[in-house]
């Protein structure tokens, strides 16, 4: 049954969402949850044919989506991508940086050119869409709002994902740089910070001795399903629900960081 005030607080309807990284695991679920939320998403990413899966998997239940191509290590395909949406709908309402890639490496073994690698989908892909879509938001009348996805290692320590954690960690300092600079423009900032998701950029390091480890460490005793992260998007994603929320870090985790901070 229709729940007037629910749908007052979450609705997304006509407002046009852009997921950079929309083409994987994580990312897909999140633009599902934006379709099915009111939006029509932009599902961003180097894979065409994922892309287009996630796109038919939207429209199948009823949603709105497209497929656009970007290259996150590219600032001139990010910024291409904004203006190819701009040119198609008129407006950018959302955004959510969610391209990422690890290193599974010993500290003393990690080569520059994939600490490099790192860096630059993890902090540079975000730092560059923030810088490209910010301004665009703030000259709307209803403004916009930037979700940029974190990581429970931003603050804490965990073995051979040295280059992701650091990566990560600058992700939530410049959330909330961001957000303070926008904060009287109408743009919100705020950062998702997964715990445990077996995602293609962690599945490498995740081996049975270490799985028992991070689920000993995890209250609720289980990883996280993609869908999990969904109801914090839509709240950080909302001009109601989130309309006075900005620099914030959630943390969505199975009690991971309750263990630890």
């Amino acid at each position: 049954m229709a729940n007037p005030y629910l749908e007052q607080l979450f609705s997304l309807s006509g407002q046009i969402g852009v997921v950079i990284g929309g083409t994987g695991v994580l990312g897909g679920a999140m633009c599902e949850g934006l379709a099915r939320a009111g939006a029509h998403v932009v599902v961003a990413g180097r894979s065409r044919e994922r892309g287009e899966q996630r796109v038919a998997s939207i429209t199948a239940q009823g949603g709105s989506a497209e497929y656009q191509e970007v290259d996150v290590t590219e600032r001139a395909s990010i910024e291409a991508l904004r203006d190819r949406v701009v040119a198609a709908h008129g407006k950018v309402d959302i955004l959510v940086n969610c391209a990422g890639v690890n290193s599974a490496t010993p500290y003393e073994e990690i080569r520059d050119e994939d600490w490099d690698r790192v860096f630059v989908t993890n902090l540079k892909a975000t730092h560059w869409g923030c810088q490209l879509f910010a301004p665009l938001m703030a000259s709307q009348p209803d403004g916009g709002s930037i979700v940029n996805i974190g990581s429970v290692t931003a603050h804490l320590p965990l073995s051979r994902v040295f280059a992701y954690s650091a990566s990560k960690a600058a992700v939530v300092n410049l959330s909330k740089n961001v957000a303070r600079e926008y904060a009287q423009r109408k743009v919100r900032v705020n950062t998702l910070c997964p715990g445990f998701f077996p995602a293609e950029q962690n599945r490498k390091i995740l081996d049975p001795t270490r799985v028992a480890n991070i689920l000993s460490q995890t209250p609720m005793g289980r990883f996280g399903e993609p869908q999990e992260l969904v109801g914090a998007l839509l709240l950080l994603c909302s001009r109601v629900a989130g309309s006075f929320m900005t620099g914030a870090e959630i943390y969505v985790d199975g009690g991971f960081t309750a263990n630890r901070f």
